[in-house]
């Protein structure tokens, strides 16, 4: 920026002189650590005398009211850096500041001329002794910043370097314009530099108080204010003790310093001082007060704070709105909404008209409670009173609606807001998804979540997992896999857990060839897989028969360095037993053993399975056996296998041992279990232990469905006990379970062998009535 160009105004008086140190109020605050100091900034001493002929050629150059370029060309090259702070140190109470100002940016741009931190610091002086604030100003900050060339001893530490050098230009008779100097430099700190920090500011103001040296109350105030609002709330307690060494402070100040405390949570450390305020005559304001009051409502201090409400009434101050907002949030909190209401009350008796923080307090308070009638009868109030809810308002109805299980009306609620584009609250926004995937309302959730997306807010993986496997089980595959890669798209990647179920829900849904050829692209955008996508993967396989594919994945899982598991090979034996390859699923067995997996009770029950349907019952015998002695616990479905098989072998002494074992080991049958043992009792002419075992049944809680009475029906008309069968047809139909056409047709045909054609046609009606078609036989 052109120095030249600057608008040079007189600016408007910021400055106050030095009162007497306050020697009332004591502090307890630990020392700052000292500012660093920098090297020495000037030549070595003693210095040398100017040069008599330089120093009368700067003169004639900076003395004059405009500059004379030529000179400068002539002048600059036999310079250097210390030499000119020498001679401009000398010459400083006969240099035109403005001709100066423009010496200084004409040997910097064209010369890159690097003048010493003292240099600029005396121009600066020189400035604001002239009323050119401005350019001083500006001077400043492109000393600070590095954006003209500056011979520095330190850049690290440049900030003391200036308040060094400013405080040796510090003129016992002109101690005003020193205090300028330090205003302005705080100030430029405070805010032209305040994304770095406000330690800078501090340091400066340290080195000079160390001195004795204060800056103006004002500046004082822009300081203290500062670091509170940057939540710099230790410097800001050791700042202000410092401040009250040699200023008097105001009631400015100390509503910021009791703010500062209440705000770092040191209610106790607030009220001192407001005590000392008060005690040195300084009456504390509404603000103040306010202050106090919030610090106590934070604290759950609710009787001091009302106190203290008391108090500012008492001393003819007022409670503003915020005094009334204040309390009432403190009483909320604390769930006292009688209290709060009467509050309210006495607010509006008062004169004030609620504002929307008021409102919003309420309705927060009675929405996070659940009590959302409540919540409403305020919002409309609210409207009547012509404040317009805003975002706040209406997340916390929202809240409300879903803390009271209202979720039509929040599902409602949130569409309204989204389609209005206002800011929404994510926790609750993602409890209506949640809400909707657990009533299988998945397009609504998806709708919700896009729209989510598009305000860049990441669902869950929770919710995300959720909504992944509901899309798919509804046949949204297409859906689902959109939004898998627009997470991707936005940064928001599913981890891994979220993309299994993708994963998972895709190979339920689709061939595996179609999930490989979308794993393609899917890996691309960085998907990792691990054990469960392999094991999903390959039981997708498994299932399609696909075992080559499914033997390829499990190489691939180990080759990625990912053990296979006991259920990555129970799936392979299951698919090898189903297909018949009962000698190829032994194999594997052993080389699952081989590679240190031990088998589980699923591992035995599929091996069984396949022994017993390849007829092999020996072998089936032998493994249980195995599973006995290794104390595998087996299941049901091991008992039910090998019960079946024995049925069908004909071998019900060993059916019915297997039968009485498992109840002894608390086993429960299961409707399996029966079927197998009646079947094959009714075949061999047993009915009537079969019929025991239907009992038996009923008296365990397991009612017999139509195909275990068929059984019996069947069992009894066989042995033309036709009495015997029709009373079992009746026993159905008392326990509501209603006989199909085969049950109709074997007692049919019973009456028919028998020549019973009377109780034949009448159980033809009666199908008739019951709307049982009669197939061809009968």
């Amino acid at each position: 920026m052109d120095l030249r160009r600057l608008p040079i105004s007189k600016p408007a008086s910021l400055f106050y002189p030095i009162t007497r140190p306050l020697t009332g109020v004591t502090f307890t605050f630990q020392r700052r650590h000292d500012p660093p100091q920098p090297p020495p900034l000037q030549p070595p001493s003693p210095p040398q005398p100017p040069n008599p002929g330089l120093l009368n050629w700067v003169s004639s150059i900076l003395s004059n009211p405009s500059l004379d370029s030529s000179k400068c060309e002539s002048l600059i090259p036999l310079l250097s850096p210390h030499e000119f702070d020498q001679l401009f140190y000398s010459l400083r109470s006969n240099v035109n500041p403005k001709t100066a100002l423009h010496f200084f940016h004409f040997a910097s741009q064209s010369f890159k001329f690097r003048f010493t931190v003292r240099s600029f610091c005396v121009l600066v002086h020189l400035l604001i002794a002239s009323n050119l604030g401005p350019p001083a100003r500006l001077l400043l900050i492109r000393l600070i910043d590095g954006n003209v060339p500056v011979l520095c001893a330190d850049p690290n530490s440049k900030h003391i370097e200036i308040a060094v050098a400013m405080s040796e230009l510090n003129n016992v008779s002109q101690p005003a314009l020193g205090i300028q100097a330090l205003d302005m430099l705080i100030h430029v700190y405070c805010t032209q530099f305040k994304n770095l920090g406000f330690g800078y500011a501090v340091d400066v103001f340290e080195h000079f108080s160390d001195k004795g040296v204060f800056p103006s109350l004002k500046t004082c105030n822009v300081l203290l204010s500062s670091l509170v609002k940057a939540n710099e709330l230790e410097k800001s307690y050791h700042v202000f003790e410092v401040m009250t060494r040699g200023v008097s402070p105001d009631v400015f100040l100390f509503t910021t310093a009791i703010n500062a405390f209440c705000k770092g949570g040191k209610v106790d450390d607030a009220i001192a001082v407001f005590s000392r305020m008060e005690s040195i005559g300084i009456a504390p304001n509404v603000v103040t007060y306010n202050s106090v009051i919030h610090g106590l409502c934070k604290s759950r201090r609710l009787e001091e704070a009302f106190q203290f409400k008391e108090k500012m009434v008492e001393n003819n101050v007022k409670p503003s709105l915020i005094t009334y907002s204040v309390l009432i949030n403190g009483l909320i909190k604390l769930e006292k909404f009688y209290e709060a209401n009467c509050v309210f009350k006495e607010m509006r008796s008062r004169g004030f008209v609620p504002n929307e923080v008021v409102y919003n307090t309420l309705i927060d308070g009675y929405c996070t409670m659940g009590n959302i009638g409540e919540a409403l009868q305020i919002r409309d109030d609210m409207v009547s009173n012509g404040v317009t809810p805003n975002s706040v308002t209406l997340n916390s109805l929202l809240h409300g609606f879903c803390k009271s299980n209202q979720f039509e009306l929040a599902e409602q609620f949130l569409d309204k807001m989204l389609a209005s584009g206002l800011p929404v609250n994510q926790v609750v926004s993602y409890s209506v998804i949640h809400w909707l995937c657990m009533q299988s309302r998945f397009d609504s959730a998806l709708k919700f979540t896009t729209e989510m997306l598009l305000r860049n807010f990441r669902p869950s993986d929770s919710l995300l997992t959720t909504l992944f496997v509901g899309l798919c089980k509804d046949g949204k595959n297409l859906e689902a896999i959109k939004l898998w890669f627009r997470l991707s798209e936005k940064g928001f990647a599913a981890n891994t857990a979220t993309s299994n179920a993708l994963i998972h829900g895709l190979c339920e849904s689709g061939s595996i060839e179609e999930v490989v050829r979308l794993l393609k692209a899917m890996l691309e955008r960085g998907l990792a897989l691990d054990k469960f996508s392999y094991n999903t993967l390959i039981l997708s396989c498994c299932k399609e028969g696909r075992m080559t594919e499914g033997f390829k994945l499990r190489d691939e899982m180990s080759k990625q360095g990912i053990d296979p598991d006991i259920n990555t090979y129970n799936m392979l034996l299951h698919s090898l037993c189903s297909m018949g390859k009962v000698d190829d699923a032994v194999k594997l067995w052993v080389e699952c053993e081989n590679h240190g997996l031990v088998a589980n009770v699923y591992t035995y029950e599929v091996m069984i399975e396949g022994y017993c349907n390849s007829g092999r019952i020996k072998d089936a015998e032998l493994l249980f056996s195995k599973l006995v002695t290794k104390k595998v616990e087996p299941n049901s479905v091991v008992y039910n296998t090998l019960i079946s098989a024995y049925c069908i072998d004909g071998n019900m002494i060993g059916a019915l041992g297997l039968f009485h074992d498992m109840k002894n080991k608390g086993i429960q049958p299961t409707y399996a279990t029966y079927f197998s043992l009646i079947n094959r009792l009714c075949n061999i002419g047993n009915v009537e232990d079969a019929k025991e075992l239907i009992d038996e049944m009923r008296r365990n809680d397991l009612v017999p469905n139509v195909a275990c009475y068929a059984e019996v029906i069947c069992g009894y008309c066989k042995l033309g006990q036709m009495d015997k069968a029709r009373s079992i047809f009746l026993e159905m139909s008392s326990y509501n379970i209603q006989p199909n056409e085969i049950t109709c047709t074997v007692m049919i045909d019973g009456y028919c062998k028998l020549g019973n054609m009377e109780e034949k046609n009448i159980l033809q009606c009666e199908m008739a009535k019951k709307g049982i078609v009669q197939d061809a036989v009968t």
